[in-house]
């Protein structure tokens, strides 16, 4: 089974290289890297045009890896499209260095990666940790895998899924839950500053702010110990207001 990885972190990612290592130690995957040569966070689904997009050959005796001076999504769309002609099975992004729940999605370069993973038809997974986390990212990677193998047993078309890890397990082992987004915003995620030379410039950051965080969203589940499991997919049309908008088109035009 051929499977590509990839993340936001960058090439030396600690959660990536441990996907990694638990996929080459089952002994039945081939496993290839496509990774930024830097950090990506908060590229979204970001493409770079009218650039040109450096890549190389990264060095390790176990895998073999590419990186590129460009987004997640680049290093997908650019490996599956213009330098292999590999049929792969599974696309992972990850494991990213801090969650993405919520509406933190739309912004995440890793969930971005893993989208274009299902754009292409494969099956992808979008896998992150709270930086705060008492689970390493070993162990996080081994439940990873455990959690693919048990869903392709099952699920036979691609599938988009955003995985999340709470702090600490609730039980003595991983436990999986199926949610909804949540949403989530940033107090004070502004702020400025002026640096010696007068130049004036903001960063971005601020304090959580869960405006909803109720039973059944991701945010809920990995408070509760969980580890989330949020099906998406590229299907963003708002369906109630097309059915509203034909409905006063019908009566305009009548």
């Amino acid at each position: 089974m051929n499977i590509l990885l990839t993340n936001d972190d960058g090439i030396h990612g600690e959660g990536l290289w441990s996907v990694a290592r638990a996929l080459k130690n089952r002994g039945k995957y081939f496993v290839t890297i496509a990774a930024p040569m830097k950090q990506q966070s908060g590229m979204s689904h970001a493409l770079s045009v009218l650039r040109e997009i450096e890549y190389k050959h990264f060095d390790n005796p176990d895998f073999e890896a590419w990186t590129f001076n460009g987004t997640p999504t680049d290093c997908v769309k650019i490996y599956l499209e213009g330098m292999t002609d590999k049929k792969f099975d599974v696309v992972i992004s990850g494991i990213n260095d801090g969650s993405n729940l919520a509406t933190d999605i739309l912004y995440s370069g890793t969930v971005g990666a893993a989208l274009e993973g299902f754009l292409h038809a494969i099956p992808s997974l979008a896998v992150s940790r709270d930086r705060e986390s008492e689970i390493s990212f070993d162990t996080a990677a081994e439940v990873t895998v455990d959690y693919l193998e048990k869903i392709l047993s099952i699920k036979h078309e691609p599938f988009l899924h955003n995985l999340n890890f709470p702090k600490k397990f609730r039980a003595d082992e991983a436990e999986f839950a199926s949610t909804r987004p949540g949403q989530r915003d940033y107090i004070n995620a502004f702020a400025s500053r002026t640096d010696d030379d007068g130049r004036a410039y903001f960063r971005i950051g601020g304090t959580i702010y869960d405006v909803d965080a109720g039973e059944g969203t991701d945010i809920h589940a990995v408070n509760c110990g969980y580890v989330s499991v949020t099906p998406l997919h590229t299907d963003t049309a708002d369906y109630e207001e097309i059915i509203a908008l034909r409905k006063i088109f019908r009566s305009n035009n009548s």
